[in-house]
């Protein structure tokens, strides 16, 4: 059976983006991408909501990331690699490789396809992560806080949902990046 994660990149006040829509201040440095690299990899699917898709599709043409760093290449590889599914009403069609599009997020399909799958799924982008949370599919959250303080914004968990969670892994980084990895309590 598949596991769900939800991974995000967060002020230590829990926000994705800033009140002005920006996320500037969350660039991982080398040792904090090598983790996302390993988290992606491990994934065989990414569900995504489309304003997430747009901001990733980049990583689509290897033009975009040339002469940069090896393990930024090595994301552009996992990235192109990857089944990617994205949920919108409203995007008419895909600009990348092993994409498609599902008009709605059903919670009764993400579980058939969660028993029915070997490799684990992610989902990114808060909005979809706020659904999956909601309807109990997610299984994993995975944290990489940002030594920053940004006063507000999109926050990366949703309000009004209450879930006990199990710390399996927590990670200090130089540039002062920490990880915390949770598994859903059952």
């Amino acid at each position: 059976m598949a596991r769900l994660s939800y991974t995000a990149i967060t002020s230590l006040d829990g926000s994705i983006e800033d009140a002005a829509g920006s996320f500037n201040w969350a660039e991982p440095d080398e040792e904090v991408h090598t983790l996302a690299n390993a988290l992606d990899r491990a994934t065989g699917i990414h569900l995504f909501g489309r304003r997430l898709y747009e901001t990733m599709v980049f990583w689509e043409d290897p033009g975009n990331i040339a002469g940069g760093p090896e393990y930024i290449q090595e994301y552009g590889r996992i990235w192109r690699d990857s089944d990617k599914i994205v949920f919108s009403r409203t995007l008419e069609a895909v600009s990348s490789e092993r994409t498609r599009i599902e008009r709605e997020f059903d919670p009764d399909l993400i579980r058939r396809w969660k028993s029915s799958m070997d490799a684990d799924m992610s989902v990114g982008g808060a909005e979809l992560a706020a659904v999956a949370l909601r309807a109990g599919l997610v299984d994993d959250v995975h944290l990489l806080i940002a030594p920053v303080i940004v006063g507000g914004g999109k926050p990366a968990l949703p309000d009004g949902i209450t879930q006990k969670l199990e710390l399996v892994e927590v990670r200090a980084f130089a540039s002062g990046f920490a990880y915390l990895h949770y598994r859903v309590a059952s």
